[in-house]
């Protein structure tokens, strides 16, 4: 990789040029997109939170207000399994074939530890050597959330450990051109259906 303003070779090391001390542009396109799938996620979480139970009510686009809320409801309960998913592929096709400092028991146990956790609840009564202890049970019961929550916290911990790491970041994410297409995608449709939306309510 050299540097688009002085055309220093630059190792994955050095964030920046050692000369200009400028970025590469890619880390731009990481960053801008990232934010900007972040700020997609957290307007859809507040518009699920606070416009959309008001509007399933509504005579007018209930079914689609329903539709947009149950989708919402699905991905923030279970939206961390294939982020999980996708990161186990990754380490097992693209990380393999390359050396990182970052050990690969960082992806493989505790992602693999996240779905275990995430799917214990839901193993059938009957499965005797799968019956989870009954004090996780109560919890569970009392704080219905909280297996989402833990897996989202533990997979978005271990994406960031893994972006932190510069080789690591780069071999995960790209050069930052699809994520942003991703990303531009997402504020697109959730625009596109706010739009919808609002001329079904009125």
């Amino acid at each position: 990789m050299y540097c688009e303003h002085c055309g220093l070779q630059i190792f994955p090391k050095h964030p920046v040029c050692t000369r200009c001390g400028e970025s590469p542009t890619l880390h731009w396109f990481q960053l801008t997109s990232l934010l900007l799938l972040f700020l997609a996620v957290l307007c859809n979480s507040a518009v699920a939170l606070f416009l959309l139970p008001r509007f399933t009510a509504a005579h007018h686009g209930a079914l689609y207000f329903r539709i947009w809320l149950w989708i919402s409801v699905k991905g923030a309960a279970y939206g961390w399994v294939p982020v999980a998913f996708g990161l186990l592929a990754w380490d097992y096709f693209l990380r393999r074939k390359t050396r990182h400092k970052v050990k690969g028991w960082v992806t493989r146990k505790l992602l693999s530890f996240v779905v275990v956790a995430g799917i214990t609840p839901i193993i059938p009564w009957w499965v005797p050597a799968g019956q989870p202890p009954q004090n996780f049970l109560s919890t569970i019961g009392r704080y219905p959330g909280l297996p989402s929550a833990l897996a989202w916290c533990s997979v978005l911990i271990i994406a960031a450990i893994l972006c932190f790491n510069s080789e690591t970041r780069e071999s995960l994410l790209g050069k930052g051109k699809v994520l942003s297409f991703i990303s531009l995608g997402a504020i697109l449709l959730l625009l596109s259906m706010t739009v919808v939306g609002w001329s079904l309510a009125s």
